[in-house]
């Protein structure tokens, strides 16, 4: 009878356990959380005492039991209790795949990922077929920068292609392992299944803006804004979209709600001093660019930025310690070297240019108009074989350009070579006037449009005819030259013009 009587007693703690468990789940789903909490509490209260019995007894919790037991815990917010009692669950039931997945979910909640990734591995290979479980698996992967994490949520979306949620995961790891070009159409037919996630609606916005395929993300910007007009994160970034769209105007405004909305975003701030850039509004933008540097005093780029505002306001005594202070947070970056190395050029420090440009060119060696600096410097400094080494740098980069051909010219005259100097003069010279005779070529061509456009044929045709007289291999001229012909009736002659259009490399 007394066995009888605690069989009973313990089935009736069971039941009512499982009741404000679940109790507690319908109060969730319908967003009640005060009740919630207080079913969950109720529950824990009943699983903790049915622990203790089952210990007092020598016997261990079934596991669907110690599964709950364990959600209401994490629910609460004792993850590490609730991550005890799933793994004594999974111990009992090794083989059960659920178990080992809500496992690693503890542990991912915890950053524990090793023993997180070791959990969704068991349950894949128990449930193969389950998209979540690799997508799990997969976000576990990707969590310690592993690559074959991607594999797994491709896998995931495969098995379940009509999951909103997995085929946003996917579309966001694309991303953030910086493949924009799969992350598009993987968003793209999500939207097509699901047209109105937000979710996915931004996060292709933002991968359309990184693409240069700007109007897109506009558009879906302002979707996700009307859906979500407090969102500052859209905000800036559709500010920061009209911006790239040289619409600076329009973003202005855009980016002054974003600060509004988000004071200490000093990415707002940032994307609102490059809008003033683009408008010339250089005082603006230093302003922001300040209001920035006081949330995040330690960020490089901000320090560059504002380094480059003070440039071109040929501010030189302000803008030398900010991109200074750039370069020292960043050591990494060619960009802060290279602004400090034009400064120290036009303010005569040529020592301190030749170290900067040097630096810059270390780390971004194909950058012949900056060979082309580094090598007039050197050649202030009389460091001549330095000066010939950069201009030779300089102009296997720049073959079309004449200039460091005149600065090695100047060198070689320094050293005494002088057939060498009067070579590369010559050199000079030839390209000034291919130079000068493509730009002849291009007014003329200009002109023949213009005379094409107001029906004047034969007075298009003459000026076809000179631009092609400057430059022979003018494409434009001898594409104006065939529409010319083809009014003309003169079929044949615009084919052959239209043959000795070169097409673009």
């Amino acid at each position: 009878m007394w066995l009888l009587l605690c069989v009973a007693s313990v089935a009736w703690g069971q039941q009512t356990a499982d009741g404000a468990f679940r109790a507690g789940q319908a109060a969730m789903a319908r967003g009640d959380r005060a009740t919630a909490q207080r079913e969950f509490a109720t529950s824990l209260t009943l699983y903790a005492q049915m622990e203790a019995q089952a210990v007092a007894q020598h016997r261990a919790l079934p596991a669907s039991t110690l599964q709950r037991y364990a959600f209401a815990l994490a629910t609460v917010g004792q993850v590490q209790d609730a991550t005890v009692q799933m793994k004594a669950a999974s111990d009992a039931e090794p083989k059960n795949a659920t178990l080992h997945n809500d496992l690693g979910s503890l542990y991912a909640q915890q950053q524990q990922w090793p023993s997180a990734e070791k959990e969704f591995v068991a349950a894949v290979q128990l449930m193969p077929l389950n998209a979540e479980m690799h997508l799990h698996l997969g976000l576990a992967m990707q969590a310690q920068g592993e690559p074959r994490g991607l594999k797994e949520m491709a896998r995931a979306a495969a098995l379940d292609p009509r999951s909103e949620a997995i085929a946003l995961q996917y579309g966001v790891a694309l991303e953030g392992a910086g493949d924009d070009a799969k992350a598009i159409p993987v968003l793209q037919g999500l939207l097509v299944r699901h047209p109105a996630n937000v979710g996915a609606m931004y996060e292709l916005a933002l991968a359309l803006q990184r693409s240069d395929r700007v109007p897109e993300a506009v558009a879906l910007f302002e979707k996700v804004l009307k859906a979500q007009p407090q969102n500052a994160d859209a905000m800036t970034n559709m500010g920061m979209a009209l911006t790239q769209e040289q619409r600076a105007k329009d973003a202005v405004p855009v980016l002054q709600k974003a600060v509004a909305m988000a004071p200490q975003s000093a990415t707002a701030l940032e994307d609102l001093a490059a809008a003033y850039v683009q408008l010339n509004q250089l005082d603006d933008a230093v302003t922001a660019l300040q209001a920035a540097l006081k949330i995040s005093p330690d960020a490089p780029q901000l320090h560059y930025d504002l380094g480059l505002a003070y440039k071109m306001q040929d501010d030189g005594v302000r803008a030398i310690p900010e991109l200074a202070q750039a370069e020292r947070l960043d050591a990494k970056a060619p960009e802060a070297p290279l602004a400090l190395g034009m400064l120290y050029m036009q303010a005569g420090r040529y020592e301190d240019a030749a170290r900067e440009l040097k630096t810059s060119l270390d780390m971004r060696p194909q950058n012949g108009d900056a060979w082309a600096t580094l090598g007039s410097v050197y050649n202030h400094l009389d460091k001549l074989p330095e000066a010939e080494a950069a201009l030779a740098q300089a102009i296997a980069q720049l073959p079309e350009q004449a200039d460091p051909h005149l600065t090695l010219a100047a060198v070689y005259v320094k050293e005494k070579k002088t057939a060498e100097a009067v070579a590369e003069r010559k050199q000079a010279a030839e390209l000034m006037r291919t130079h000068m005779n493509e730009q002849r070529a291009e007014v003329a061509t200009h002109a023949g449009e213009s005379l094409l456009k107001s029906g004047d044929v034969a007075g298009a045709m003459v000026q076809f005819q000179d631009a092609l007289s400057y430059d022979p291999k003018y494409s434009a001229a001898h594409a104006g030259l065939a529409k010319a012909y083809d009014a003309k009736g003169r079929s044949a002659d615009a084919a052959a013009e239209r043959a000795k259009i070169k097409p673009k490399p």
